[in-house]
């Protein structure tokens, strides 16, 4: 979801699954953290404890001492959220604005938002406008939406200021103002929220002053070490752009496959460039190939007129057969990295209950996943 730097539209990252605090999702991976005691907590949730049902719910979505199992997380969740848990209640929605093992439904979804913010939960407030920006199941109230924002903000939720950074960035709901904007995302990465860190380094990186534009590559990182994939995305851009901002020669090209296999088709198509004009790497028509048909899959209808120039180009070069080979090769490496993800990040310390996890935007529909569409634009170098 990022864009190229000719335009500088603040790229907009998933809306993370709900959790108590978004501050959570702002951690660092630990390496403490042990497979779960699935038979104990499989017990507890079948006689209705609501925080054993949550654990499963949990394990279940990050594949922790079970096979990752959406359908799964998304009964256990339900069956929490049905005894009253204003967490549960937010992430069960979630999963019915995003049809994460369910079957989408927005207006579910958002009764199940309005009910978590009866039970007192700040962050669902910031899902809930989200859903009046859209209009997702319930009436289109951008103007609400920046109310529902400015309220969770108040009440110390990182989102909400990003997303009231957001607003005031397109001026909706509220007049357009980049001063605005940059207040609040900077409230946000205050809040230690991730999104708002990667949104303030793209709003930075338009500026030309080299203090911002340093700033601007620590907060990237800072989003990247938290599991910020569009953030990878575009740390590994300006690394290419600009060598002399990396850490290692090998950096951006490990930052860019880090992002691909995590399902980022933007940065699998950068890497076919890379690979098609030498440029950090030798130059190997097979391996531009491969890395074009993977994000190509990756992409679908959004990525495929993007990419089908230089495909049929690199066919007519290396042939049906060979062609036919990376086919394969791709289709059975997007098999193993088939979510597409903004934010990798299982393994925190909320693990148990809510672990960092969300879906990218899907390129046809609008959900809580995406607050507002991002311009149709290429992001190579």
């Amino acid at each position: 979801m990022s864009v190229n730097h000719s335009s500088r539209v603040v790229s907009f990252v998933a809306f993370l699954i709900a959790t108590t605090t978004t501050v959570g999702f702002a951690q660092p991976r630990v390496s403490h953290l042990v497979n779960p005691d699935i038979p104990r907590i499989q017990a507890g949730a079948e006689t209705g404890s609501i925080s054993r049902q949550i654990e499963l719910g949990a394990a279940y979505l990050a594949g922790r001492g079970v096979p990752r199992d959406e359908k799964q997380a998304a009964y256990w969740y339900e069956k929490a959220a049905n005894s009253g848990d204003p967490a549960a209640q937010e992430q069960i929605g979630y999963f019915y604005q995003a049809g994460i093992g369910v079957e989408r439904n927005p207006e579910r979804a958002a009764v199940w938002f309005e009910r978590a913010v009866a039970g007192g939960l700040v962050s669902a407030k910031v899902n809930l406008g989200v859903a009046y920006v859209w209009g997702l199941g319930v009436r289109k109230d951008p103007d609400f939406a920046v109310q529902l924002f400015r309220d969770a903000a108040k009440k110390g939720s990182g989102m909400g200021a990003c997303y009231l950074g957001d607003m005031y960035y397109f001026g909706i709901g509220v007049p357009k103002s980049e001063a605005d904007a940059k207040h609040w995302f900077e409230v946000g990465s205050k809040l230690h929220n991730v999104p708002a860190k990667s949104d303030l380094a793209l709003l930075l990186l338009s500026h030309p002053d080299p203090a911002d534009q340093d700033r601007a590559m620590r907060l990237l990182r800072e989003a990247s070490a938290a599991g910020s994939v569009a953030a990878k995305h575009q740390l590994g851009l300006e690394m290419i752009r600009r060598p002399d901002l990396s850490h290692s020669t090998n950096e951006p090209i490990q930052v860019l496959e880090e992002a691909a296999s995590d399902g980022y088709w933007k940065s699998s198509a950068v890497l076919g460039v890379l690979s098609r004009d030498g440029k950090g790497v030798a130059k190997d028509d097979k391996e531009a190939y491969f890395h074009f048909r993977v994000a190509a899959l990756q992409g679908s209808d959004k990525a495929t007129p993007v990419l089908a120039n230089d495909l049929q180009i690199l066919t007519a070069k290396l042939g049906p057969s060979q062609t036919h080979q990376l086919d394969e090769q791709a289709a059975v490496w997007v098999q193993k990295h088939n979510h597409a993800l903004d934010f990798i990040n299982l393994h925190n310390d909320y693990a148990n209950s809510f672990p960092a996890f969300a879906l990218g935007h899907s390129p046809n529909e609008n959900h809580a996943a995406s607050l507002f569409a991002t311009p149709d634009v290429e992001a190579m170098p």
